[in-house]
């Protein structure tokens, strides 16, 4: 059988690989692989998983690009139970 090129394979990385590149908690890439917001996970056998390095760099990179707009400034004064008084 002959070998093939470096570029036949494709790359992956574990958890702990993923984590030192994206610094998000569990749950949170769980969820967003839910939303089909961040790459998705295989299996390779029953107790490990594998993300697609090259999706993974892409996010990353889609991610970099973008810009984050902050969350408005919630008036607590507005709430409608236990408002803050002044």
């Amino acid at each position: 059988m002959p070998k093939g090129t470096p570029a036949d394979y494709t790359r992956t990385i574990r958890r702990h690989q993923l984590k030192e590149m994206v610094p998000l908690a569990d749950s949170t890439i769980f969820e967003m692989e839910r939303r089909g917001e961040f790459p998705r996970r295989y299996a390779l056998s029953p107790r490990t998983v594998v993300w697609n390095l090259a999706e993974v760099e892409a996010w990353l990179a889609d991610r970099r690009a973008r810009p984050i707009f902050r969350a408005q400034h919630v008036d607590v004064r507005d709430r409608r139970t236990r408002p803050v008084k002044d």
